[in-house]
């Protein structure tokens, strides 16, 4: 039995959707059971509730050989780092009640960094609580999305423009989510792995803003610039978004630390989906979408 959260986001979606085409017993904690496809909830346990209420999580893990954690991201949190350990600390403590062997969460490459970090900070609290439990662990850790750039189809699109707040020429690390779902999901289907780690996920070859550009230029067939916006001008977008303040300051400090190099650079080689073949499969066809 392997027990997945946040089965209706994009990343715990694919690891549902991938866990039940191997015909793997799968259990459910969904807060909306409604917006699970009619097949997952048909084949699949679920477990109405969040997997931060320890009653959810007491019938959830019951028999429980694996566990997938992912904190959904709340931008009005009044405190960004209290809300990833409002999940972690119950999880860690129904993991180690009910001994589950195996857990697998998403959380930050870049682990270990001193300066201030935001959202990835609060990442890697979570990462520390569920270690506490003493379960096996593998903290997934990629950088930036490149989905974060589909907020940004409509400027691409009619802009003919995208609008990051990093230096322009700095290497910028990137992850397709696709890749974070079938990481996990060869984790939480292998029962040989023991210990704790971090594994990192990422496009094998990392691109500067302006690099990737380019590679949109070309993969769209028209001219795509990059614009370095300033960390105001950040700010300023998720306050207009109706950001909480601690949520506002959790962005601009994780955009000053990705800015600053939080994230190593590539070791080169590797597997993982390139940027080039993201914007094919992925950017593209939202592009083309937008504008019909």
């Amino acid at each position: 039995m392997i027990v997945v959260t946040t089965p209706t986001g994009t990343i715990g979606a694919a690891v549902a959707a991938h866990l039940h085409a191997t015909g793997t017993p799968l259990r459910l904690v969904a807060r909306d059971p409604a917006r699970l496809p009619e097949h997952l909830r048909a084949d699949a346990e679920v477990v109405a509730g969040s997997h931060a209420d320890p009653a959810v999580l007491d019938t959830a893990l019951a028999d429980a050989e694996a566990l997938f954690v992912l904190v959904p991201p709340d931008h009005t949190a009044p405190d960004v780092t209290g809300h990833y350990l409002g999940f972690a600390r119950p999880i860690g403590a129904a993991v180690r009640a009910h001994g589950v062997p195996r857990v697998v969460a998403v959380s930050s490459l870049g682990r270990g960094f001193t300066g201030p970090s935001g959202l990835l900070a609060a990442a890697w609290a979570m990462d520390s609580a569920i270690e506490a439990s003493d379960a096996a662990y593998r903290s997934l850790q990629p950088p930036f999305f490149m989905e974060n750039l589909l907020r940004q189809v409509d400027l691409i699109r009619d802009g003919g423009r995208f609008v990051l707040p990093f230096d322009p020429d700095a290497p910028l690390p990137a992850v397709a989510t696709v890749d974070i779902a079938d990481a996990a999901t060869a984790l939480l289907t292998d029962r040989t792995w023991t210990g704790q780690a971090g594994v990192p996920v990422r496009q094998p070859v990392d691109h500067t803003p302006r690099e990737m550009a380019q590679i949109i230029t070309e993969t769209l067939g028209r001219p795509v610039t990059y614009h370095r916006a300033t960390f105001d001008d950040h700010r300023a977008r998720y306050t207009a978004a109706g950001a909480s303040p601690a949520f506002v300051d959790a962005m601009v400090e994780m955009a000053r630390a990705q800015d600053a190099g939080v994230y190593p650079p590539a070791p080169g080689g590797g597997g993982g989906t390139t940027f080039r073949q993201w914007c094919a499969s992925t950017l593209a066809p939202a592009v083309s979408s937008a504008g019909s």
